[in-house]
């Protein structure tokens, strides 16, 4: 039998790439004047600078993770941590720069906000240059701006928040967030508010060798609810660049979310994205992940079960080709009774590509009554690739319910013959096994907001053998 082959991506939008111009670049590397130039740069109040210098500290202090892909292509000396834009924040599509208007508009922004959005922030390197949201959100309440915004305009609810959720000792690239991070979304729904049309931010790094630190920090208030939406993507260079945001969330009692995110990141660029969720009585975290491009990954989305009766679910799908070491999962923690987590991870790896499901389920003393479902499947395109499953199960308590359920496999050779024998040609059997098994999580995202949306997640499965 020919050897399956699954058409990558079809890249020509994303890779579009804009002179790298800009009003600004820090010089590269790390150091202590870096970060003071980056927060006086920003007009920043002092509490703001200290913060990002202990976060620098914490940096110098900790080592590179020993575990999960090599990162030994990262050289921070080489890395621009900050560059600003020519243009200006504006809640004006019309004013925002030519060039840069033009790469939204080809990757569908402007499109997706008239048709099906609340509202849209748009980031282009380092800096947030496009924000707007419907009047009738804000005459509820409902705060939606960029983060340097929200620290001059909200301080006690940023310094209330701000990094929490995720502490700068998490591991060291969070600490590096904290230290260098620029631009993102603040979003605040009041109490029992429901925003029943979705909010979207869109991150463009368009600069070489630099890297992308936006920080996303939401509250949803008791009883209230949300659905954000998050894209990510960038033109492929010879040189490294680096993505290391940092998403943290509030979702209290009663209260609803949902987080979508698509990541689609040219194959030059380290993803080592840190998010995660507290979750309280009664309310529910829903993720809803797509990991695509990327050299490597490092992304591990978590919710922390601090209410009684609270519940998460994730629902996640990689897809890894030549050169790509996607190394990506999900964590939850339960810390109080009847809690549940559902999660459903799947990924598919061609053409010599990794993907690797890494996963902690912990349910604590306390968590009685409390119930998590765990199912990852892997499917392999070929024999060069290559896909692993890594779980930690911690479960401190024997009044709990948990499953966990790994597959890892290639296309049937039986299932083949059986679609050809009801007439199908076998590239295209073989195409709508992937489409398949792609189903259950592609029908969870949002493909009506953005062109890209709906190319990634039809995969561009064209043409199933070579």
């Amino acid at each position: 039998m020919k050897k399956t082959k699954i058409e990558d991506i079809n890249r020509n939008i994303y890779d579009i790439k804009n002179k790298d111009e800009y009003e600004f670049k820090i010089k590269k590397g790390l150091s202590k004047d870096i970060v003071e130039e980056i927060s006086a740069k920003k007009n920043e109040p002092s509490w703001m600078r200290d913060f990002r210098l202990k976060a620098l500290d914490v940096y110098n202090s900790l080592k590179l993770p020993t575990w999960g892909p090599d990162l030994s292509c990262l050289n921070m000396d080489e890395i621009a941590t900050y560059v600003k834009p020519k243009t200006k924040l504006s809640n004006s599509w019309d004013d925002v720069d030519e060039d840069i208007k033009n790469t939204f508009d080809k990757l569908g922004i402007p499109e997706a906000e008239k048709k099906s959005l609340a509202g849209v922030g748009a980031q282009y390197d380092s800096e947030v240059v496009y924000h707007s949201m419907k009047e009738e959100l804000k005459k509820q309440g409902v705060i939606y701006t960029d983060m340097e915004t929200a620290v001059n305009e909200y301080p006690e609810l940023v310094k209330k928040y701000f990094m929490k959720c995720v502490p700068v000792y998490d591991h060291k690239f969070v600490a590096l967030h904290g230290a260098v991070w620029s631009g993102g979304s603040f979003v605040y729904v009041p109490k029992n508010v429901k925003v029943d049309i979705p909010l979207q931010s869109y991150f463009r790094l368009n600069s070489k060798e630099a890297g992308q630190f936006e920080h996303t920090l939401i509250i949803v208030e008791e009883g209230a609810s949300l659905h954000f939406i998050e894209g990510c993507s960038a033109p492929k260079y010879n040189k490294v660049n680096l993505h290391a945001g940092c998403v943290e969330l509030y979702v209290k009692d009663n209260a609803y979310l949902r987080y979508s995110t698509i990541e689609n990141w040219s194959k030059n660029m380290l993803n080592l994205n840190t998010k995660k969720a507290i979750v309280g009585k009664n309310a529910k975290m829903e993720w809803v992940s797509g990991s695509f491009g990327s050299k490597i990954s490092m992304l591990y989305p978590m919710s922390i079960l601090d209410g009684e009766g609270a519940q998460t679910e994730y629902t996640g799908i990689s897809f890894a080709s030549t050169g790509q070491n996607l190394d990506n999962g999900f964590k939850v923690v339960h810390n109080a009774k009847n809690t549940s987590s559902l999660v459903n991870a799947k990924s598919i790896s061609k053409n010599g590509g990794k993907c690797t499901y890494r996963s902690l389920v912990r349910i604590n003393e306390n968590a009685k009554n409390s119930k998590s479902s765990v199912s990852c499947e892997s499917l392999m395109l070929d024999d060069i690739s290559i896909s692993d499953t890594i779980p930690t199960n911690d479960i401190r308590t024997d009044d709990a319910q948990f499953s966990h359920e790994a597959k890892i496999g290639k296309i049937s050779d039986k299932t083949i013959f059986y679609l050809m024998s009801r007439g199908m040609t076998e590239e295209d059997a073989k195409a709508m096994i992937v489409r398949g098994f792609a189903y259950e999580v592609s029908k969870e995202l949002p493909v009506e907001y953005a062109v890209e949306m709906n190319n990634l997640i039809n995969l561009e499965l064209e043409g199933a053998i070579g």
